[in-house]
């Protein structure tokens, strides 16, 4: 009777964590919800954008930009972003992994020339495993993500590579492209490559109009794409911000999912061996009755 006791509180126990993953599977839901809707209200806006830097390029006009410079690389930044809690698989460790490939990509320069802004907890605490030290906290950012925020750390970027203090700026996150699938994505966010813009604009934007030379630009058209990049580079950091929140929460829906789905697997399998386990006992029981009345 002490193994049925047994397997008696372990089905009750794994009942409990049934209702503990199932109760965050919902709420992790509810957030993907939410930053769907903040991507798809989102997505109008950058594709506007892209579509008007895209067609003032498609002219002759000539324009500079210290954000398109490229020179070689002595000081790097890499932008990396995770979430501030666990319980969501597999999403933590492949981004810290993917970051210790870049470093190990970059280690020729030195550590103190791999400057890492970690947005999020988990990958804050491994940078300072790795022997690094962050360049801030970001971790509010990536519970709550905000343009504010966004625009903020986007400024401090820029104005380090327009100073030559960093000479290329690279992001490590999480693309969001459905519910199962969230693409682990390393890019370089500086100097901008105008060509990816484009090419973005157009999958975009594609069977819409193009630049109408009837336009009237003060002062200039180059001054004006001038002026957008900024603008790109800023919607850019906060898109990439939603992007590695909704695959969080993606994540974290799948994670719960499948925890559940084991929980309720176990106690079917629990509650077959404790009926079974019952059943022998009764009839052990019967069998000494019945050879006690034949003595």
């Amino acid at each position: 009777m002490g193994s049925l006791k047994e397997v008696k509180n372990r089905i009750n126990s794994v009942k409990s964590t049934r209702q503990i993953t199932s109760a965050m599977k919902m709420v992790a839901s509810a957030k993907l919800h939410k930053a769907q809707g903040r991507i798809e209200n989102m997505l109008p806006y950058q594709q506007k954008l892209n579509e008007i830097l895209t067609n003032f390029l498609s002219t002759d006009a000539t324009f500079e930009s210290p954000y398109t410079e490229v020179r070689p690389v002595v000081r790097v930044a890499v932008v990396v972003f995770s979430s501030n809690s666990s319980l969501c698989g597999a999403f933590n460790a492949n981004v810290v992994k993917m970051l210790g490939e870049v470093l190990e990509e970059h280690k020729s320069l030195g550590k103190e020339n791999i400057l890492i802004y970690p947005v999020g907890k988990k990958v804050e605490m491994a940078v300072k495993k790795l022997g690094y030290t962050p360049q801030g906290s970001y971790q509010e950012m990536a519970e709550k993500p905000s343009y504010v925020q966004a625009y903020e750390l986007a400024a401090l970027l820029m104005h380090e590579f327009v100073e030559k203090q960093i000479d290329r700026v690279e992001l490590i996150y999480h693309h969001f492209k459905s519910m199962g699938s969230q693409i682990l994505t390393r890019e370089e966010y500086l100097p901008i490559d105008l060509s990816k813009v484009e090419a973005t604009a157009a999958t975009e934007g594609s069977g819409k109009r193009g630049f109408q030379n009837d336009y009237i630009v003060e002062p200039s058209v180059g001054q004006l794409i001038a002026d957008l990049l900024p603008k790109v580079l800023s919607q850019k950091l906060f898109t990439v911000l939603q992007d590695s929140n909704a695959s969080e929460h993606a994540a974290r829906t799948l994670a719960m999912q499948t925890a559940t789905d084991n929980a309720n697997e176990l106690i079917q399998d629990l509650t077959k061996q404790y009926n079974k386990s019952r059943q022998q006992a009764i009839t052990n029981e019967l069998l000494d009755i019945i050879a006690g009345s034949l003595k």
